[in-house]
Parts: C-alpha cells; structure tokens; sequence
C-alpha cells in the first residue's frame, strides 16, 4: 500500500513540474539609476482592459519572474514596476524569451501614501510612518483621544497610561509635529477631544534631532496627533461639574489652542471620587532620561513602611480630595524655533486604610507579623519648566530649565503586631536643573555638539513614632515617648562633554570627551525622646555626617550605520571613576578609582518591507552610591533598621536581547517576540536578621549573582467581518538570586507566566462590546531543603457593553472580575460593576451624565503578594458604592 501511495505521489509531482517547465514565464530585474538593485518592488503583468492577470515582487537581488497565464492573449501584454520612492515604468510585451530589465527614476515628488479604500477601518502607511484614521475607529461614547488609542490594533494602553506599539513604549506623543508636553502625554491622551483629532501616526525609527536624521541610529516609536483643520482656527473649551453620594463632587474646566504657532492644553480639574489626577503628571520615560544624563538622584530614604497598592482600578480603592492645576503652552516664533513653558500645581489629600499579613519562610521556622495603618497623605506638588528648542537640519539648540518642589506631609495609625503607635512623616523635596545642548552641522559633513547639564538637589526629611516601640532594641528595654529619625542628601552634579560626528555616506563616526561632577553629604540622626522629655541617641551608632565626592572623566567612539535595511550602532565608551568619602563619626575615610569599559550594540535587520529582527548587546560597569556607604543606622521604616558593614558595591550587569518584529499594516496585523537575558554580578550581599516584631539589614562582603531569562511577545489583528481588534500576549520570566536570612543562605528562583487576550467588537453604530483577561502565575522555590515550594495564581476579568439606542443617549455597563488561587490559602473572588447613562442636549451642546460606581458595594479587597520566601497579604478598605451627577458642555 505504502508503495503505491509513494508512486501516485512521485507521478503527481513530476505531472505538475512538467507543466510548471512548460509555462511561458517573464523574467527580468529593477534596478536604481545608480545600478542598485531595488528589492520588494511591485511586478504587475497587465492584459487587456487595464486588467492585472499576474502579481510578483522582486527579491532582494531585484530578479522577478512573471508566469503568464495559460489562457491569457499574448498580443495585449505589459509589464509594469512600481515602488515606493520611485516613478512607475511600464514595458509592452513583444518577446517572451528576453528579459525585461527596468532602470527606476527617483521620484522627486512626496512619497504617495498607500490608501486601501474600504468602509472597514483604513490606514495609511508612508515610510516609517502609519496612519489611523480617528473616524473608523472611534465609538459614540469615546470622549477623548485616549479612548481612541487604545482600540487602535498594534496599540496597547497600560492601567498607567503608557503606550506600546507592536510591543515597545512610545519615546513621546507630538501634537502636529510639536513636542507640547515631553513624555508627560497622559495630560493630551485625557485630555483633547477625540473629535479635534484627524490622524494618530505612529513613526517608527523616529529621531527628533534633524541635524541627526539618517545619521545616528534611533529604534524609538513615537506618536504624532495630527488636528483637523476647524480645530485649528479656535479654541477647544470644554467643561463639567458634578456631585454625587456620598459627599462626591468632581469638576473639570480646560481651554485648548492647536494653531500651527501656537498650542496649548490647560486645565483646573479636581474630585474626591477616586480618579487619580496626579497620574496626569507620570514622565513615562523618566528612567531613561535620568540614565542618559548620568544622574543618579538619591531617593528618599524614609517611609511609613505602608503596604503599596492593590491591583485595582485607582476609582475602586483610592480615597482622595485632589485638585490640579495643569498649564502647557508652546509658541512656534519662527520656523522651527519653539518657545515652551509647562506648570502645574498638584494639592492631594489620600486617605488608606488596610491590614497586612507577612509571613517569611525560612527552614524550619517562619516569621509572621501582622500590620494594621490607617494612613493620611497630603501631597503638594509644584513643577515648572521653560524650554527654548531650535531644530533645523544644520543647528540644533535646546535649553530645559526645571524646578520640582515636592512636599509631603503623612500620617499614621500603627498597629503592629498588636502594639499601637502613630507615625507623622515629612519631607520637602527641591530639584533644579538646567540642560544646555548645542549641535552645529559643517558643510565637511562634520557635526560639533557641546553640552551641559547642572542639578541641584535637597530632601530633609524627618519621621516621628509616638508612643516609641521596640524598646528593646532602642532605649534598652525601657519605655519611652517617642523615636525620631532625620535624614537628607543634599546634591550637587554637573556633567559636561564636547562631541564631533563625521556623516559618511554609509557611516556616522561619533566622538566624545566629557566629565561628571558630583558632591553629596548624608546626615542623619535616629534619636530617643524620653519620657521625661530628655533627648538621648538610640544607640551607639545613630548618626552620620558622610561626605562624598565623585569625578568621572569619559571618552567614546561611537559609530552608526543609519540603513535603510541594516541599521547598526555601536558604542564603546571608556570611563575613569574616582570616588572619596568619609565620616569622622567612625573614622570612615575611603578612595576608590576604577578604569571602565562598557560596550554597546544594537542591529536591526530589515528581513522583508514590514519585517525586521532586532539584537542588542551592552556591558556595563557601576559603582555603589552613597546610600551604600554610610555605616550608621537609619531606620528606614518603623520596623527596618539599616547599616553598611562593606565597602562600595560594584557591580557588573550584561544583558542581551533579541526580538523579531511582523507587521502587516494594510491587513491591521501585527505580532512580535522578544528574548532577553541579564546577569549581574555584585561583590556584596544583603543580610538581614528577622524576628517577629523587627529586622535588622546589612550589607556585607560576599560576592552574589542574579540572573534573568524573559521572554515576552504579542499580537494583534483587525479583522473586517467582525469588525473586532483582537489581541493577545504572553511573558515568561525566571530570576534566580540569593539572599541571607537569619544567617542561613538561601538561593531562591521565581517564576512568572502572564498570559492575556481581548477582543475590541464593533457589533453595529449602535452596540460595541469589550473585553480582556488576563491570568497569571507566580512560583517561587529554594533548593535548601525544607524550604518548600510556593505558589499563586491570579485570573482577572474586565468586560464592557456600550449600547445607544438613540443618537443622544448613551448606555454603558462595565465589570471586573478577580480571582486568586492560592497554595497556603483560600481561593479570592472579588466582583465590580460600574453603569452609566448619559443624554445629550444638542440644542444647548451639554450633555447629562448619570454614573453608579460598584454596584456591588465591595468594601473589601485582599491582594496576595509571593517574592521568594516572602508572602504579603493586604486587605483594603473601599469606597463602597457611589453615584454621582455630572454635567458636561463645550464652548
């Protein structure tokens, strides 16, 4: 039987290569007018009527070969190339066995966008750059640009407004080509009308700087908001006013101007309704801004030790009274020369309250204490900047002066472990910066850059315990009425370096020499209030007065290979540290100078038009800061006593990642993979000893490791029958590390498998649907024996109805779903439901909106937390049901 079956077999295949060998085929190349070969470009075979009867592209050698239909007429052939870039050539066909060779023309004119037209939703895509129209995504209940972006495929939007095309955070959001509001884009996606808003474009490769353009390498992603032409000749008002029960009220008043000269969005809104406004003010990107600047600020160093927040929606758990007041303005004053001030005032007060549970499991034993706080936290908020930025394709100047003042005034009712105390913590945070980049292109394709950048930093803060707990530990096991610790790190840094860039026709050489500067101290004092109103020091070693100085001088080489296919960048910079402190306090007087050397690598391969893989590879060297050098206690939470015991930590980190990336943007289909791996190795290890009531950490000399496997991928694909986005995702990730606890080592490796899907539905103009789950496992294990296994598992469920019966009435039901599956402990289940009506006065262009916030009145919520040997669970109290009354109106 298998004989025959492989004869049959053999007989079919060699019937069809017989007549594949048969067929007529017209075969040729394209080529540039330079004699470059053009790949992927579009070979059409025309008949008569203008009709296409054969579709091929060339590869990467610019070969294409037509095969001619069987039953075509031979007499009215044409062969016609066409690609981006270049002028469409077209050749009669006259003899089927010569080649049909093409030479392309650049076109001089813009680049045509490729516009499928359809009554589904269409993009167009130009380049590097993809277009959504508004319009065909939008719904009858969208309000603002926000709403929209999130439904757009490839797009995803996070619970923290950050956004991810194909996988990767956006570097900004422009408005119209201006950069109004830096990274700071939740103030544009929460706050413009979906309805002024034309085009959402997403521009990948993007490089901001002109004078760099096709020079410098740049895989960032950023969005650009294009404004319908009605909305730039007025200004955008918009307004609401609304209360509720119990004692609700929320308002918002903003004007917006997106002239071509001038922009602006500003606004006062404030609510006690659970909408967090301070999250406004997130700089998405701040990390990376702070790394390229080389400026390590030092955080704060106290806390009230309070339990971080439960993974719900800010309006289910957030007890607030917020008010803000937000001002952005830019004023093009000439061609590509801005002029930009941003100010806002944050004045919050948040009130939490909860019990935790931690338990830490060590072999043989495990510690478990219980905590109860009833936490008030008043935020006040000032942040100004002025910028002025001139961006021509042969000079570049940018200056940011920015001022931050920070002050913080928290409360706290303490219950540990069954002993009542109050905690009252301050601190008052001042940041200045000015940032000076100049770039100036020569006609010899050389590019000068000089640059400056000075910070100036204090934080004083100070925490109050009363009555004063572990007596034990801090006043020799007698009672006394308070314990106070003070702490601040006053800073001074500079960083300065000249740069020269020589373009090549292929290659971008980079050279740069700079030098950082930076001056700290640390003081700080854990005191002893005693009854009798005494002041004594806790203990022996309660204070310190630590200097710190440290200088680096740089050098890198840098060189860019800006491709249209093959993109490369390679860095190798080279770095001498000289770091001194001391503290006379404990006789503490160290030097440290190390020679550094941290390469650099990035590739991105262009495979097909809107296919590319991705590697990268970097070294780096870093040295401990000060908050690893002091060698006095700091109490930095109620019951967390820190010191240092070793010298500066230096560590050593390697990380690699390789992705691929898939699009195919006319078919709203996107996917991508990435892999990633990163190990540290750190000559130091922290060691902490626990007990029920208190811990003690320190950091001693011992050489220590981590290392990370991840992978992460997603996808997301239209599809027009339905009239749905779908999406879905998944990460992996395995971190090992060590630890000592209790003076055993114990070596420990978590786990993490998040998996998601949703779906996006258009059901009709009058019906769309949403929904998304997302379920997660968390496993941690040690290999000392005794140690044992453990395990979490989470299953969130979010969905919502949008139904308008009639073209000025708005239905909306929204839910969530929690679920938790736990190996110590009882499963969780947790239900919302939210539902809004909203009617609109089209003759007054107000709209009423009537909203009822859980439903279910859950007053509730238990979040379970597994790291390692550690597991966390806290209990919030919510809300609880709320209805509110709002009026909105435009002007």
């Amino acid at each position: 039987m298998r004989t025959a079956i492989t004869v049959i077999v053999i007989c079919i295949c060699t019937f069809l290569f017989s007549i594949d060998g048969l067929a007529q085929t017209i075969k040729g190349t394209v080529t540039d007018s330079a004699g470059k070969a053009v790949p992927y470009a579009n070979a059409k075979l025309m008949g008569a009527g203008n009709l296409i009867i054969g579709f091929t592209a060339t590869d990467n050698k610019g070969a294409f070969s037509l095969p001619i239909p069987a039953d075509a007429a031979k007499n009215d052939l044409r062969v016609e190339i066409s690609s981006v870039g270049f002028k469409k050539q077209s050749k009669p066909v006259k003899d089927f066995s010569s080649p049909y060779n093409f030479m392309l023309s650049h076109s001089v004119n813009q680049l045509q966008a490729v516009n499928v037209k359809n009554t589904a939703p269409r993009l167009k895509v130009r380049g590097d750059t993809i277009s959504y129209k508004v319009s065909e995504f939008t719904s009858p209940q969208d309000r603002v640009i926000g709403d929209v972006i999130k439904k757009l495929p490839g797009v995803e939007v996070d619970d923290n407004g950050k956004i991810k095309y194909n996988g990767k955070n956006i570097s900004n959001l422009y408005i119209s080509g201006d950069n109004l509001l830096d990274d700071k884009y939740n103030i544009a996606t929460k706050t413009i009308p979906n309805g002024v808003v034309d085009q959402v474009q997403v521009m990948e490769n993007h490089q901001p700087i002109k004078a760099l353009q096709n020079k410098v390498v740049s895989d960032d992603v950023a969005l650009n908001l294009t404004i319908k032409p009605d909305a730039k000749i007025q200004m955008v008002g918009q307004g609401n006013i609304g209360g509720g029960l119990p004692s609700k009220y929320d308002g918002t008043i903003n004007a917006m101007m997106f002239k071509d000269k001038y922009k602006a969005v500003n606004y006062v809104k404030g609510n006690n309704t659970g909408v967090d406004i301070q999250n406004d003010l997130v700089s998405h990107n701040l990390s990376s801004y702070l790394n390229r600047l080389d400026n390590n600020k030092p955080q704060n160093l106290l806390s009230l030790g309070a339990a971080g927040n439960p993974n719900l929606p800010t309006n289910r758990y957030l007890f607030n009274q917020s008010g803000l007041i937000n001002l952005n303005n830019l004023v093009n004053v000439k061609k590509d020369v801005q002029l930009k001030a941003n100010l806002s005032y944050l004045h919050d007060r948040q009130l939490q309250n909860y019990v935790k549970v931690r338990e830490t499991y060590l072999p043989g034993d495990t510690i478990r204490y219980t905590e109860l706080q009833d936490n008030r936290k008043r935020p006040d908020l000032l942040h100004a900047q002025a910028t002025l930025n001139i961006n021509k394709s042969n000079y570049y100047l940018n200056n940011t002066l920015l001022t931050d003042y920070e002050q913080y005034r928290s409360t706290s009712a303490l219950n540990a472990n069954g002993v009542g105390s109050s905690q009252a913590l301050k601190n008052g945070r001042l940041d200045f910066s000015n940032e000076f980049n100049l770039m100036k292109t020569y006609n010899s394709g050389n590019i000068l850059e000089a640059y400056s950048y000075i910070n100036r930093l204090s934080n004083p803060e100070s925490r109050v315990l009363q009555p004063g707990i572990n007596q034990d530990v801090f006043n020799q096991n007698i009672p006394y009425l308070q314990l106070l610790q003070t702490a601040n790190i006053p800073t001074w840094f500079t960083n300065n370096y000249l740069s020269l860039k020589h373009a090549g026709d292929k290659i971008t050489q980079s050279y740069k020499a700079g030098v950082s500067l930076q001056s700290q101290s640390l003081n700080s004092a854990l005191t002893v209030i005693q009854t009798n109103g005494n002041t004594t020091a806790a203990s022996n070693q309660s204070v310190n007065n630590l200097d710190w100085f440290k200088t680096k001088s740089y050098a890198e080489a840098a060189f860019d290979v800006p491709g249209e296919k093959l993109k490369l960048g390679i860095r190798l910079p080279l770095s001498l540290q000289h770091i001194t402190y001391s503290d006379r306090t404990y006789n503490l007087g160290k030097a440290l100078t190390r020679l550094y050397f941290d390469p650099s690598i990035f590739v991105k391969y262009a495979t097909a038009a809107e296919q590319y893989i991705t590697a990268a590879y970097n070294f780096k060297n870093d040295i401990g800061d000060i908050t690893q050098a002091y060698r006095g206690d700091i109490l930095t939470n109620y019951r967390t006593l820190n010191a240092n015991y070793a010298d500066l930590a230096e560590r050593k980190t390697q990380n690699a990642t390789v992705g691929y990336n898939y699009r195919k943007a006319l078919k709203l289909f996107f996917w991508e993979v990435t892999a990633g791996y990163n190990h540290i190795d750190v000559n130091n290890i922290t060691s902490a000893v626990l007990t029920d009531n208190f811990q003690r950490t320190v950091v001693l000399p011992y050489a220590n490791s981590i290392s990370t496997w991840s992978v992460v991928g997603s996808t997301s694909k239209y599809v027009y029958s339905l009239h749905t986005t779908f999406g879905a995702g998944y990460s992996w990730s395995t971190n090992k590390y060590n630890q000592i606890l209790n003076n055993v080592l114990l070596p420990y490796t978590n786990y993490s498998n998040v998996v998601n899907g949703s779906a996006e539905t258009k059901i009709s103009n009058q019906l769309n649907l949403s929904y998304r789950i997302t379920a997660t496992r968390t496993t941690s294990r040690s290999s000392v024996a005794g140690s044992g296994t453990t395990g979490i598992t989470q299953l969130q469920h979010q969905g919502s109805i949008n139904y308008n019966p009639l073209n000025n009435l708005f239905l909306r039901l929204s839910g969530d779903h929690y679920y938790t599956n736990q190996s110590l402990r009882n499963n969780l289940n947790y239900s919302f439901a939210d539902f809004s009506v909203r009617y609109k006065i089209n003759k007054r262009n107000t709209d009423l909106e009537l909203t009822m916030l859980n439903i279910f009145n859950t007053k509730t919520y238990s979040a379970p937390f597994l790291t390692a040997n550690n597991f966390t669970n806290s209990v919030y109290q919510l809300p609880g049901r709320m209805v509110t009354l709002k009026a909105s109106f435009n002007f």
